[in-house]
């Protein structure tokens, strides 16, 4: 009998316990530790963030669907890691500390023979002084919570603006490092559409800010599709979004500081600048969570486990960007010192980002971190399930499916406004996620072809019932695509 355990319950690590359970025999013990009680659907916080739909819609609790799937839950946080395990107990284990239900604070061992990181991110607000959901005028869509709160401060503000206040709004990443611009994208253009439909939205001035070189870059060193009989790029796409909605827009920045109202940035160019607001929503840094790991001995080997996320086996080999390739990014995202320690989704830790690196005159690093959220996770998180399967089933050490970003696609369907009749989407695919310039020497991708309309809210709204349904395990949720 083998037992995996499965770290974090988002769409890497939710997505693995599912597919480990689908393909291992019931003999084979699988285990889920999560400081979350409940699962969400994140891309639908930005409708919460709007109030289109509430908490209740978007998530669901974990522990009656791994309970009827045979999966052990429990409620925890992890603290250290000894894939070597110690003095006292001879197998590999994770510290981990309750964070709900009965046990609450206690710590326990939790051994395991495979283990599988999807822990995601650490929303790093603390990178940035004075960011925090809730402080100096600013709120968050990051998780459900935080987006029923941006909620009732959009809210608060579309009151004020119904008496007669003009206000000033900004949407955008917090940090030079940010990441995952497309849910700040998709925030704002539905803010946009809910003052339209509260008839305030000429009480507004709107304002987009970013540290993408341009807008609709999102981090992924250009996008383009095919829409309309011609090619677009992303930021052709963006500017035409945003100046027919009159938001204006500030890219290149990097925000160190805000106060009460106020965002300051500098540039590529090295210029300070400052945003002034009474609503901003500003995606922080996406930050390893600064876990520590120990051998049998106790001695700190962290470094064998991770550079702020977890090693993999990617070419991590320090060089310019010129010498970049397709071929640095990771394949089965096992750890290279540890063959029975994988990672997924975001807790792996990328080789580069994917956007070309730029520094200010002053050497400040104003790049996106690559995108890793959604449908790759999901993909990712699955690739490694079966690999493990794979493993316990035959007794290797050698994976024998692989699937690196570079020869992987992501759909993207961005909402750009709310209604049955008047919503609004933009669909597009992507192919494959890391560009590969050897491969497709032009564009770095395939050019796809892209849709924006009311159909694609339909397809954004449908995908929401599917994933949901799929997420919960019912009957044939394994005949849904990631």
């Amino acid at each position: 009998m083998a037992k995996v355990v499965v770290l974090g319950s988002g769409f890497a690590g939710h997505t693995a316990a599912a597919y480990l359970r689908k393909n291992l025999g019931k003999e084979h013990e699988i285990v889920v530790v999560t400081p979350n009680s409940k699962f969400q659907y994140i891309p639908s916080n930005i409708w919460i963030g709007t109030g289109k739909m509430t908490p209740r819609q978007t998530t669901f609790p974990l522990a009656p669907v791994y309970k009827r799937k045979n999966i052990t839950f429990k409620q925890a946080k992890v603290l250290t890691f000894h894939p070597e395990g110690d003095k006292e107990l001879d197998k590999p284990y994770v510290l981990v500390e309750y964070t709900g239900g009965n046990k609450q604070g206690e710590k326990e061992k939790v051994t395991y023979d495979y283990l599988i990181n999807a822990t995601g991110p650490k929303l790093d607000f603390a990178a940035t002084e004075g960011l925090f959901p809730g402080k100096n005028k600013t709120v968050s869509v990051c998780s459900f919570d935080h987006a029923e709160h941006a909620w009732k401060e959009l809210k608060a503000l579309i009151d004020r603006m119904k008496k007669g206040e003009h206000v000033k709004i900004v949407i955008g990443t917090g940090h030079a490092n940010a990441t995952c611009q497309g849910a700040a994208f998709e925030y704002i253009l539905n803010v946009d559409d809910t003052l339209r439909k509260h008839g305030v939205r000429d009480k507004a001035d709107i304002t987009w800010i970013s540290n993408e070189y341009h807008v609709g870059e999102f981090g992924m060193n250009e996008m383009y599709f095919k829409f309309g009989g011609k090619v677009w790029s992303g930021q052709d796409l963006a500017e035409f979004l945003f100046e027919d909605r009159g938001i204006k827009y500030i890219t290149q920045a990097g925000i160190y500081k805000v106060e009460d109202g106020v965002a300051y940035y500098e540039n590529l160019h090295g210029e300070q600048g400052k945003v002034e607001f009474d609503f901003g929503m500003l995606i922080p840094k996406f930050s390893g969570h600064g876990f520590k790991a120990y051998d049998k001995e106790g001695n700190d080997i962290t470094d064998k486990l991770f550079k702020a996320f977890m090693i993999v086996d990617a070419d991590y080999t320090p060089k310019p960007y010129e010498e970049w390739s397709a071929k640095d990014w990771p394949e089965t995202y096992q750890n290279p010192t540890y063959p029975n320690i994988f990672a997924a989704g975001i807790a792996f830790h990328p080789p580069h980002t994917i956007s070309q690196p730029r520094v200010s005159k002053t050497g400040k690093n104003i790049t996106p971190a690559p995108p890793r959220t959604g449908m790759p996770s999901g993909i990712i998180g699955r690739l490694v399930a079966e690999n493990v399967a794979h493993m316990i089933k035959t007794g290797s050490k050698t994976p024998k499916e692989k699937g690196s970003m570079a020869n992987m696609g992501a759909g993207c369907v961005a909402s750009t406004g709310y209604g049955f009749f008047t919503g609004s989407a933009v669909v597009m695919m992507l192919y494959p996620i890391v560009p590969d310039f050897d491969k497709y020497p032009k564009y770095g991708r395939e050019v796809k072809s892209a849709y924006y309309g009311l159909a694609g809210h339909w397809m954004k709204k449908m995908l929401h019932h599917l994933f949901i349904y799929k997420n919960k395990l019912k009957f044939g949720w394994s005949l849904i695509p990631e």
